[in-house]
């Protein structure tokens, strides 16, 4: 579906999960060679898009993946998680830590949601910030397109938000995959580049 006409006050770019510990070279999964080019190239295409919804006076808001530290300090992954990422540890994507904060380029944010499962709605305050906010719209974006993103749209899908996928800004660790999604998903909500969105703002 073509991008419709965008109202910059009722509208919030939803950042998925584009934090130091996914996507830095200092952080945890460079450190464990979980690392992809279409992944890495996802933040200088998102930048543009939020300066200018924020120049327009709309929200920007991230969902931060967490990994709740248990006891010890010990983090709670899901049995999946520890077996798709081995490398995973003590203080990584911790509440609160440099890890878990999204990259200093995407600065600033309006709102910063912690999310500890694929959609960033499921047990978390997402949908009420929402709300308070008066948002009907949300462009997402961010990693991966088959994983958060994903979820994370078909959520806001069904809790009657107005949905826009940008299918440059958010990307999966093979192609593939990132374009099998977005063909899926496009029949259920709005989707366009970063600078279709951007230009739908002026």
């Amino acid at each position: 579906m073509a991008l419709p006409a965008i109202d910059p006050a009722t509208t919030a770019l939803l950042i998925c999960d584009l934090q130091n510990d996914f996507m830095h070279p200092e952080g945890a999964y460079a450190r464990g060679g979980a690392v992809s080019a279409a992944v890495a190239a996802v933040p200088a295409r998102v930048k543009p898009a939020a300066d200018a919804l924020r120049r327009a006076g709309g929200w920007i808001v991230s969902t931060h993946f967490t990994l709740v530290p248990g006891k010890g300090g010990e983090p709670m992954i899901s049995p999946h998680l520890r077996k798709l990422r081995p490398f995973l540890r003590k203080g990584d994507f911790a509440p609160g830590s440099w890890g878990h904060d999204v990259l200093a380029d995407l600065e600033p944010i309006d709102a910063k949601v912690e999310k500890v499962a694929y959609s960033a709605f499921y047990m978390s305050r997402l949908e009420f910030v929402l709300r308070k906010a008066g948002i009907e719209m949300l462009a997402i974006c961010g990693i991966v397109t088959n994983g958060g993103v994903a979820s994370t749209l078909r959520d806001a899908h069904v809790r009657d938000f107005r949905v826009i996928l940008l299918t440059d800004g958010c990307a999966a660790f093979d192609p593939r995959i990132h374009d099998a999604t977005v063909a899926e998903l496009s029949s259920i909500v709005y989707t366009g580049t970063c600078a279709e969105f951007t230009a739908a703002l002026r």
